[in-house]
């Protein structure tokens, strides 16, 4: 599997590698591969696809959609952000539409103020 413009290369994932669960040593059941998973959630945030349409390289959606959320819950992207963009140097800290896409369920908004998936309290 060759890099494409939707997965980190090498020195982008040695980065975040330290800042992610899953490896040896960690308390629990270990992921099974934790960059295909990141490129994974990459590549759904970036094509702006619906979930369901994940390639099979990156395993079932369902299973990278619980660890998504699961990883959400427990706070492991704020800390990867926190850490990324610390960086004075890091050249990906700006993001707009051209980057990240929103799939087509996203234009309405239902329910209250909440916890956004990466770890934003929401400006109610």
């Amino acid at each position: 599997m060759g890099i494409n413009r939707y997965e980190l290369s090498a020195p982008q994932w040695l980065r975040i590698e330290r800042l992610l669960p899953g490896k040896a040593g960690d308390r629990g059941r270990t992921g099974s591969d934790s960059r295909l998973f990141v490129n994974g959630c990459l590549w759904m945030l970036r094509s702006g696809a619906h979930r369901r349409d994940l390639p099979g390289r990156y395993g079932h959606w369902k299973t990278v959609h619980k660890r998504f959320s699961h990883w959400c819950h427990s706070g492991v992207w704020e800390r990867v952000f926190a850490s990324l963009g610390a960086d004075r140097d890091n050249k990906y800290l700006m993001l707009d539409s051209t980057i990240v896409r929103a799939h087509q369920q996203a234009a309405t908004g239902k329910g209250g103020p909440r916890i956004r998936r990466w770890g934003v309290p929401e400006v109610g």
